[in-house]
């Protein structure tokens, strides 16, 4: 049993608040089962179950690849209301970056062009920076849902991107924990 495996720009701790503020005015709407405001990120690549033994050198290779894209540290003001795939067919709901989204893709752009030359499977849509909010488990609320991505347009706040960072998630009974396993600088 390998890793499970991601890539991601993490919100500082000090947001927390204000994502879970957003994720409130959600609340009423049934279906949703809302992500931990406290582990809230930009997820730039997913791996999935990686062996032990690929680790190291795809530590190697995400390390060149923030190399690379060539980012210098920039700030990120996280922000708007976005879903995944549509609003007739909700399945996330999302905050989006609305500044900062160009470095962002920079940055997944040299991942997954040296994770995918290490086999890592290829991203099957375009890349949307995002936190999600929560993920829809059924319709229940999604009429509600709609209008509040409609309607509003929330400020989660800004922030400094210093780092990128190698992510493993365990899936324990309260949902998934994350732990660092590296740390790349821009």
């Amino acid at each position: 049993m390998g890793k499970r495996l991601f890539v991601s720009v993490d919100l500082p701790d000090g947001l927390a608040d204000d994502v879970e503020a957003v994720q409130d005015e959600f609340r009423d709407a049934s279906g949703l089962n809302f992500t931990d405001p406290g582990q809230a990120h930009v997820t730039l690549k997913f791996l999935g179950d990686t062996d032990e033994d690929r680790v190291e050198p795809l530590v190697d290779e995400l390390a060149a690849a923030v190399d690379d894209a060539g980012v210098d540290p920039f700030e990120v003001t996280y922000g708007g209301l976005g879903v995944f795939p549509s609003l007739d067919y909700i399945s996330v709901v999302w905050v989006g970056a609305e500044e900062g989204g160009g470095e962002m893709t920079r940055l997944h752009e040299a991942i997954e062009e040296r994770t995918t030359a290490m086999g890592f499977e290829a991203e099957a849509h375009e890349f949307t920076p995002h936190v999600t909010l929560a993920r829809m488990e059924h319709a229940g609320g999604k009429e509600l849902v709609q209008g509040l991505v409609r309607e509003r347009d929330p400020t989660v706040g800004t922030t400094e991107v210093i780092e990128v960072r190698l992510e493993e998630s365990d899936l324990g009974p309260d949902g998934p924990e994350y732990s660092t396993v590296e740390s790349f600088e821009l």
